[in-house]
């Protein structure tokens, strides 16, 4: 489809300006500049010029017009010129029917004034997608219910007291899954002139059953948790362990390590006991009420879990339901700058170059999907946000940031000058529009309540700006327990 169509100036004379389809979400637009507009443009640059001129012989402003144009010729052209570009691009910009997205690039070394005729010149733009959104009330959504077991507050009542036990000396019997071992250790590194030798290394047993490996000395060790079961001080161990090629330590990198060592002591956790003391310090009076106030803040946690849960219901909806295409250029520079970042933290975390290439096509699939689904849900919520008059002010976003800092344990100004200083306050913002507008559809949705659920299922999937999954866990009562029972006092 070909539009043409003239836009207004506050000079008489017009550009005329041909819009055509040149891809998804991009538009070509071809300006043409007339004659009797260039020759204006030029008369103007040469009489500003002429007034502060100082050519020898001549007054300022009394330099004739044939001596500007030998000497400035090629200035006021140029000038003439990028002052026609300039405001051509302007004039497309302020057309809002376009919605164009970002700054048009045009090459301005490919462009000539000529001497007779019109200027033209090209060049394509991203613009809005332009799409129909589903239908946004009474969105059926089901709301789950997580019940809080007896078993899930005695389990967190014995992380309360881990919290609050000590690290004691074990005094009868051997190493146990959870201790914290003492001990001189040798590493003989393959290919290694001399051994590292560790005086009072600590090594942390790990009672995970999950638990990859153990770090023995500057090595992760695979099994080490059964080799030093049951050993008391006094007793030696050795082990042997090949170290990945990708290991973060270059020195041990890809190398076989013998490890043998002395166990000079064993600590462990001892948590604490439910006593009269441990029960006023959190300013209650029993163990039945340190009961009730974990269950009270699990329910509490069991419900946002839910409103997540919904949420990302809501996200799904309208993902599902809309049809839209995007913008090839955005999802490419956008899947860049995820790759970007990426491959930065992995950098940062010691891996190898080479086994960062290793997994760049991994990589850059995912980061492709990613941006696809950031993108598509932006201009969603975006749409949502006009039709439903959705904008989120001052005070709104001080109640967020202030929010923010309260999790953080920070002070709200230093939040806001942190997001102010790196650039992110509008990225902040825009983030909070979008978080009103999917509270306002949970306001219209359909809630149906769902049939209750273990406390073991209670890890709902969230929403991370629309675009990745992760499984989320109930967050620690025993820490709002505390929290709590400080406030009380």
């Amino acid at each position: 489809m070909t539009t043409e169509k003239k836009t207004d100036e506050k000079q008489e004379i017009q550009n005329i300006v041909t819009v055509t389809d040149a891809g998804a979400c991009k538009k070509k637009i071809e300006i043409e500049i007339p004659e009797e507009k260039i020759k204006e443009t030029v008369k103007t640059q040469y009489s500003d010029l002429r007034k502060d001129a100082v050519l020898p012989g001549f007054r300022p402003g009394r330099a004739p017009m044939r001596l500007l144009e030998k000497r400035f010729g090629k200035d006021i052209t140029e000038q003439s010129k990028l002052r026609l570009i300039a405001d051509a691009l302007e004039q497309v910009q302020s057309d809002d029917k376009l919605e164009i997205l970002g700054e048009p690039e045009v090459d301005h070394e490919e462009i000539t004034l000529p001497e007779t005729g019109p200027m033209k010149f090209s060049f394509e733009v991203n613009v809005r997608p332009q799409f129909e959104l589903p239908e946004l009330e009474g969105i059926e959504v089901e709301k789950p219910k997580f019940e809080v077991a007896d078993e899930d507050v005695n389990q967190q009542l014995e992380q309360l007291c881990k919290r609050q036990g000590t690290i004691v000396p074990r005094e009868d019997g051997g190493v146990q899954p959870g201790d914290q071992v003492i001990a001189d250790i040798t590493l003989d590194v393959e290919g290694a002139e001399e051994k590292d030798v560790l005086h009072d290394n600590d090594i942390y047993i790990s009672d995970r059953e999950d638990a990859p490996s153990t770090f023995v000395g500057r090595v992760p060790v695979e099994g080490f948790v059964e080799l030093i079961k049951d050993k008391k001080p006094g007793d030696k161990f050795s082990v042997e362990t090949q170290v990945a090629e990708d290991f973060f330590n270059k020195e041990y990198a890809g190398k076989k390590v013998s490890i043998e060592g002395r166990i000079n002591e064993i600590k462990y956790l001892k948590p604490a006991e439910i006593d009269e003391e441990f029960l006023s310090g959190m300013n209650l009076g029993s163990q039945d009420e340190l009961k009730d106030v974990i269950r009270e803040y699990a329910e509490s946690s069991n419900e946002q879990q839910a409103r997540q849960v919904m949420s990302q219901s809501i996200y799904n909806y309208l993902l599902d339901n809309t049809t839209l295409e995007l913008p090839e250029d955005l999802v490419s520079d956008q899947a860049a700058e995820i790759l970007r970042r990426q491959r930065m933290r992995l950098s940062m975390q010691g891996v190898e170059e080479a086994a960062i290439n290793q997994r760049m096509d991994e990589m850059r699939k995912s980061s492709e999907e990613e941006a696809a689904r950031t993108l598509k849900t932006f201009f969603i919520l975006d749409a949502v946000a006009e039709k439903l008059d959705v904008s989120v002010s001052e005070d709104e976003i001080n109640g967020y940031i202030y929010r923010m800092a309260m999790q953080q344990s920070r002070r709200p100004e230093k939040v806001r000058n942190e997001l102010i200083r790196n650039g992110q306050l509008q990225q902040f913002t825009m983030e909070a529009r979008e978080q009103k507008c999917i509270d306002m559809l949970l306001e219209k949705a359909s809630i149906k309540e769902a049939a209750p659920k273990e406390s073991e299922d209670n890890k709902p999937e969230t929403k991370k700006k629309a675009s990745t999954k992760k499984k989320t866990s109930k967050k620690s009562s025993d820490e709002k327990t505390e929290k709590k029972a400080d406030k009380s006092e």
